[in-house]
């Protein structure tokens, strides 16, 4: 092996030349030494910026399925988003760390890109019978498919697909409750289609409309059941389901919806979401008082602002989980935003695209932000302020970045059964905020398999 450096020199060289040599060596011996057992040295992986590092070292925070991007970052559309949330989880009253956001074996689940994937989606609207015909886009007509075709990369880490037998096996004699809107019930969809995969569901119950059902898995005496709330809130609502309303929706924003609250003691694990309904006029009532009205203008009420309304709501529905004596699992799902473009549901909007955006190509409306902003803090609020006592065990789901980075997963003129068989120019109504099946939605359950069992 070649050497580069002199060997050492005969004895006869001058005593100088030996003593300059021996410093040198003994400089060099003492440098190797620091940097081989120094406790300071700081080695940057080749993926983690030194601001990454720094950000470890100073972390407290236990971050636990709230690894959402709470604070905005460059070419985020999160330009008013909260400060970062922390949670903790406890367990037989112990409290528990799952890691923090810069943790070497943790990752942010929720902020990335969408990759392509070759190998399609889990299942197939062929394969699964639980597709209601609005979200049945390829049986509706929709001729393209590259939607189906892309995955959820986190930056820095992979979120396996979901394990239909793994997650079954982990959920013997357990019950889920599914509490929420029209887009719950999306949610609901696919996660039914994965795990029949492992077993067939059989629908022990529906209400008479069919929006609030439940599902028994019967090998694993496993419940799935889906409660319809939209607004999470006594409501007397007068609109069907083509968004006609014939007259205003009151909501008691002081009273949790029965329909959910009498439930919950019979729940393991809780998915809440809301949010898309509070963008309707509604007349808002406290201790049976109209108080006033959200975008009423022919009413001559005081107007009652979303941010007044949705933080007093979630600020109930969070007491109510925080001070209930039965502690399941609760995990709270972020706002999705529609894609509407050149016009609305009601005024031609359509969602054409067929590939999703990149991050900076799109940043959300106004209200998206302020609706997430108001969800985020009220999740912080509700971890903060109940402490380690309680007992609850809170997630928060932020999906709320990667569903705006999809204006192509949605059903748009195909919630319809073939649109355009008839006239190929015909005007219909599009759905810019309801997804395909299978889709980008399968997501939002890979992610709470990620939550609940990638611990």
């Amino acid at each position: 092996m070649g050497m580069d450096w002199e060997p050492w020199p005969p004895l006869q060289r001058k005593s100088n030349h030996v003593f300059v040599k021996l410093l040198v060596l003994v400089l060099l011996l003492g440098l190797s030494f620091r940097l081989l057992f120094s406790r300071s040295a700081v080695f940057l992986p080749v993926s983690e910026s030194p601001a990454a590092v720094a950000e470890t070292a100073s972390s407290t925070a236990v971050v636990v399925g709230v690894v959402g991007d709470a604070e905005p970052r460059e070419g985020s559309p999160l330009t008013d988003s909260a400060a970062p949330v922390t949670e903790e989880v406890f367990d037989d009253g112990k409290a528990s760390q799952q890691g923090t956001i810069s943790n070497a074996d943790k990752c942010d689940l929720f902020t990335g890109e969408w990759i392509p994937n070759p190998s399609g989606p889990a299942y197939t609207n062929a394969s699964c019978r639980f597709i209601e015909y609005p979200q049945n886009c390829l049986k509706n007509g929709r001729p393209d498919t590259g939607y189906l075709f892309w995955r959820w990369k986190p930056h820095g880490c992979d979120v396996p697909p979901f394990n239909a037998e793994k997650f079954l096996n982990a959920m013997r004699n357990k019950s889920w409750g599914l509490i929420g809107d029209s887009i719950l019930r999306n949610h609901a969809q696919s996660l039914i289609c994965l795990l029949s995969k492992a077993e067939e569901a059989v629908e022990v119950y529906h209400a008479d409309q069919y929006k609030s059902r439940r599902w028994l898995f019967p090998s694993h005496n496993f419940t799935l059941s889906l409660i319809w709330t939209p607004f999470l809130i006594k409501a007397e609502i007068f609109e069907n389901d083509d968004g006609e309303s014939k007259s205003e929706n009151r909501l008691h924003i002081d009273t949790l919806d029965k329909k959910w609250t009498s439930q919950y003691n019979n729940f393991d694990y809780v998915v809440i979401s809301g949010g898309q309904w509070f963008l309707k006029t509604a007349i808002y009532m406290e201790n049976n008082t109209v108080i006033g009205c959200h975008y009423c203008p022919k009413l001559n009420m005081s107007e009652v602002s979303l941010e007044y309304a949705y933080s007093k709501i979630l600020n109930s529905v969070y007491n109510f989980v925080t001070t209930s004596g039965h502690k399941p699992v609760v995990i709270y799902r972020t706002w999705t935003p529609d894609h509407f473009e050149y016009g609305e549901w009601f005024s031609g909007g359509v969602c054409n695209r067929t590939v999703p955006y990149k991050i900076g190509e799109f940043n959300g409306s106004n209200v998206d932000h302020v609706m997430r902003k108001i969800e985020v803090e009220e999740f912080r609020r509700a971890v903060v302020v109940e402490g380690s006592e309680t007992g609850v065990r809170l997630k928060l789901l932020d999906t709320y970045e990667l569903s705006w980075l999809r204006p192509d997963a949605h059903s748009g003129p195909y919630r319809k059964f073939h649109p355009f068989d008839k006239d190929k120019n015909a005007k219909v109504q599009n759905d810019c905020l309801h997804w395909c099946l299978p889709g980008a939605i399968d997501t939002w359950n890979d992610l709470i398999m990620e939550l609940i069992l990638g611990e």
